[in-house]
């Protein structure tokens, strides 16, 4: 009898160990990660505070601390990878603080490819389409976002003129939580998002950047700590936003909104189910979503319509490779975990 409650009690707890959400990870260090981006099952980097950027091209066995040089008082805010060796990560604040760094050989060298040099700019995130093609982006300076295009890959970063992008309304901003308030899709697709005012918006743009139009969404805001934190499409027309707000972790009142068509027009997701504050969504595959906060993570497998709670640890932002096959989540103290699934 004892031999088989032994086993039994073995058997479960294999059971939970492989219904586990989180494969917690050792990424080698303290930083506060708010950047990650998974490049495919091997391959994910990291950003965070002190000027700390990790990579991963083992699946998270190890994690390699990287240093850029004269760096170290920055925080990384974002990242975006194309591959094991190139890397782009965007440290924010105002002023010269916000800065565009970049690396083609696995992290061994860095250049600094942008400065800010207006000190009411304050970039929060960077994406890119290809090697060649990307954005960054500031919070309103003087009624407008400000916008930046790359078309060779970083080495120059060219704004995009203020008529070509709609004004910003009062108490207007983003929110430098993830790194997915910016987010692109396709080949010409890209959106923001914003809070903090009377209003959470979102821009959109199908023509890498070059022009933009904003619409309205029905997610709660109205103080400078609340509104839209992250945005993701799986393609053209279906996308999600999610956020709340950061001062007040466990509510989640009117913090969801699904869109059908591009953008255009947004719908809230109501009695969704979602656990709370969330500063990172991402689609894992068609139908299925992952929306991480610092008061715990969920899953969707409706598209956004309803939501299950996954887990209670916190985490800043989420990444899943677009080949389909692996995530990371990073959060705090160096927590680097990787999704293993619902």
């Amino acid at each position: 009898m004892l031999r088989i409650s032994i086993l039994l009690i073995a058997g479960i707890l294999i059971f939970l160990a492989q219904d586990s959400h989180w494969v917690e990870q050792s990424s080698g260090t303290t930083a506060r990660f708010r950047g990650v981006v998974a490049v495919d099952e091997h391959v994910a980097w990291a950003s965070g505070t002190k000027g700390t950027v990790v990579r991963t091209i083992d699946g998270g066995i190890k994690w390699q601390v990287i240093a850029v040089t004269g760096a170290g008082d920055l925080d990384f805010r974002d990242i975006e990878a194309i591959d094991a060796d190139t890397a782009w990560t965007l440290s924010i604040g105002p002023g010269e603080a916000s800065r565009i760094y970049k690396t083609d050989d696995g992290g061994k060298t860095w250049a600094l490819q942008f400065k800010n040099d207006n000190p009411k700019a304050f970039f929060d995130a960077i994406a890119f389409w290809d090697a060649n093609n990307g954005l960054a982006f500031s919070d309103p300076v003087d009624g407008r976002l400000v916008i930046i295009r790359t078309s060779d890959g970083g080495t120059t970063w060219k704004p995009v003129p203020l008529d070509k992008i709609p004004p910003a309304i009062e108490g207007e901003g983003a929110f430098a939580a993830s790194g997915t308030c910016l987010i692109i899709q396709g080949k010409t697709n890209a959106w923001i998002a914003t809070g903090g005012a009377a209003r959470a918006r979102v821009f959109r743009s199908t023509d890498r950047g070059a022009s933009w139009q904003v619409a309205d969404t029905p997610i709660r805001t109205g103080n400078s700590a609340a509104g839209i934190f992250s945005i993701a499409f799986k393609d053209e027309l279906n996308g999600i936003v999610v956020g709340g707000d950061y001062r007040q972790e466990k509510i989640a009142v009117d913090n969801i909104a699904l869109t059908s068509d591009g953008g255009r027009t947004w719908r809230l997701a109501k009695n969704s189910g979602l656990g709370g504050y969330r500063s990172a969504v991402t689609w894992v595959d068609r139908s299925k979503l992952v929306a991480v906060g610092p008061s715990g993570s969920d899953f969707s497998n409706n598209g956004g319509a309803t939501w299950s709670p996954i887990g209670q640890t916190g985490f800043h932002a989420f990444s899943f490779s677009k080949t389909g096959q692996a995530g990371w989540a990073v959060g705090d103290d160096g927590r680097i975990a990787k999704y293993a699934g619902r």
